[in-house]
């Protein structure tokens, strides 16, 4: 997402999940204002082996409630930055010493950072890499693997997802637009979609880079609940 009333023509969509580029070399870059969205959808900053101190700033700076990572971060780099975060975010929130019982019982309500950890699928997948990672992320995403780290625009082989050994919710990326919703309607009703937590589109619905087209996003959800 890179502008501001498409990004407010999208909320009105009710997702669960906003994504904002925050890869320099990327057309979907974004460096603007994001304005006020409702509480629901949750704001998620997607980075490529940026340094740790870059990202919490990004966080800090844009209120993300999650990350998405897309390069070759390690199980360590996304235990410390959830730790971090939480560390940083505990030092902002600590309030002053008081009498006030509830300002204490907020102040200890550390918020989390979720962590979404990218993994890219052609035809096959070695799910052992997934293992390390298990302690440190709330969900991995599955994308296709391309000479970008996302937003290829073509689908992999879903079928590799009926060996997911894993009991971790995931994302189901990669190349999903309007012709692949029979597609995923499918593939919501096979094993393999037992974790599936939720579809992460991105380019098949774009007009340009980082530009929505409404109307096709309408349909495709359409298609889908039905």
């Amino acid at each position: 997402m890179k502008y501001k009333d498409n990004m407010e023509a999208v909320a009105n969509l009710q997702p669960n999940y906003l994504g904002f580029i925050f890869y320099n070399k990327s057309t979907r870059y974004f460096d603007s204002v994001i304005p006020t969205l409702p509480k629901s959808i949750k704001k998620v900053g997607v980075f490529v082996n940026e340094d740790m101190n870059s990202v919490i700033e990004m966080i800090t700076k844009f209120n993300l409630q999650a990350v998405q990572l897309h390069g070759e971060e390690s199980p360590e780099y996304c235990e410390q930055l959830k730790r971090q975060y939480e560390e940083s975010n505990n030092e902002i929130t600590s309030p002053k010493v008081t009498d006030n019982h509830d300002s204490i019982k907020k102040s200890n309500q550390i918020a989390t950072l979720e962590i979404i950890k990218v993994f890219s699928i052609k035809d096959e997948f070695n799910f052992e890499v997934l293992q390390p990672y298990e302690n440190h992320c709330d969900y991995f995403l599955f994308d296709t693997k391309g000479k970008l780290p996302g937003g290829n625009g073509y689908t992999f082989n879903w079928s590799v997802l009926n060996s997911y050994p894993s009991k971790k919710p995931y994302f189901l990326s990669g190349g999903i637009g309007i012709n692949e919703a029979e597609k995923v309607k499918e593939f919501i009703k096979s094993p393999a979609s037992k974790y599936c937590y939720a579809l992460d589109v991105n380019s098949k619905f774009e007009i340009e880079p980082g530009l929505k087209n409404i109307e096709k996003l309408k349909t495709f959800i359409q298609e889908i609940k039905t």
